[in-house]
């Protein structure tokens, strides 16, 4: 059986603790929705826009990712992001193309900061190859449809005969 691969980008929560893998051009904030990773804080649970980018309480940080792990910025974020670090995105703009390392609720602190994410971007991401089998060739579709035919006329065989 010969296998093939799909690379999965891996998303790794640094303030959670969490590698989660997700497929590429994933939604960051749908993914860490459906993981169950908090994004919002008291305001943001209240007030949260469902990923309009209007409310801007998704905030991350990407510090240290590759340029091309992410799409570049939207328009919102332009706007909504001019006052903030560089590194920072809004989760519900922002698509995920290769693995990264995000930073949730980046304005809340985090004690030794500098540390935990020195220690994050320095430990390597898991690939994400997830293997699959090769799918199972089915038979000839003309053997198929001769089987099949020939079932439904046997029926129809059938039902004349007995009425």
């Amino acid at each position: 059986m010969q296998l093939w691969s799909l690379a999965m980008p891996v998303i790794r929560f640094v303030r959670e603790g969490r590698d989660v893998e997700c497929y590429p051009g994933e939604n960051l904030r749908e993914v860490a929705l459906r993981e169950g990773i908090e994004l919002y804080g008291l305001k943001g649970k209240l007030g949260n826009c469902g990923g309009c980018g209007q409310c801007i309480t998704c905030f991350v940080d990407v510090e240290g990712a590759d340029p091309l792990a992410m799409t570049p910025c939207t328009a919102v974020e332009e706007q909504k992001l001019r006052r903030r670090p560089s590194s920072w995105r809004l989760a519900c703009q922002a698509l995920v193309q290769r693995s990264l390392v995000v930073l949730t609720r980046p304005q809340v602190g985090l004690p030794d900061r500098e540390a935990i994410m020195a220690r994050a971007l320095g430990m390597p991401l898991p690939s994400g190859p997830l293997a699959w089998p090769e799918p199972e060739l089915q038979a000839d579709p003309e053997e198929g449809e001769e089987a099949g035919e020939g079932e439904v006329d046997s029926t129809t065989r059938d039902e004349a005969g007995g009425g």
